[in-house]
């Protein structure tokens, strides 16, 4: 089974998961937007390097697993409609792959990585404890992002296993 885990946002991550595994971790791809070079997810984009890593896979095998985000106390009223165009253009495209959505809230998957109530990086430092052989990949603090993406994925496989 491929898990993608998402972590939604202009500067989000997309992580490709199997048996435990990271295959593999992106940006968020984007683009701009009109004359003042505002950024936008790239929804296209997103299909091709989904596209990419499933099309030869059932799409019962195929989890998606997206971060479950709402409005923030602070944030601003632009900043928070982009964050939920970028949510909605996630949740549309999978809808049109036909790739089943699960959705976890920040404070799940934090708490089952013990990360509540910690500093935006320590998703970093605890994925390179799970997976040293990717800690090249994560050694930037930008790349929290990508720390969160994979921890994602890795909850979802963590919890769905004992399901099983």
């Amino acid at each position: 089974m491929i898990i993608i885990g998402i972590d939604p946002g202009l500067s989000g991550s997309i992580c490709f998961f199997k048996d435990g595994k990271i295959l593999d971790v992106i940006d968020m791809p984007t683009m701009t937007d009109g004359k003042k070079n505002k950024k936008q997810v790239n929804g296209s984009q997103i299909h091709n390097e989904i596209l990419k890593r499933v099309s030869k896979i059932e799409k019962h095998n195929v989890r998606v697993v997206i971060e479950q985000v709402s409005a923030m106390p602070g944030q601003g009223v632009t900043s928070m409609f982009n964050f939920g165009q970028s949510f909605g253009i996630l949740k549309g495209l999978c809808s049109a792959m036909e790739l089943p959505m699960y959705f976890v809230r920040p404070a799940r998957w934090k708490k089952y990585f013990n990360l509540l109530n910690s500093q935006k990086d320590a998703s970093r430092t605890r994925a390179i404890e799970i997976f040293p052989y990717f800690s090249s990949q994560l050694s930037k603090k930008k790349d929290s992002n990508k720390a969160d993406a994979i921890l994602i994925a890795n909850f979802y496989y963590e919890t769905y296993k004992k399901e099983d």
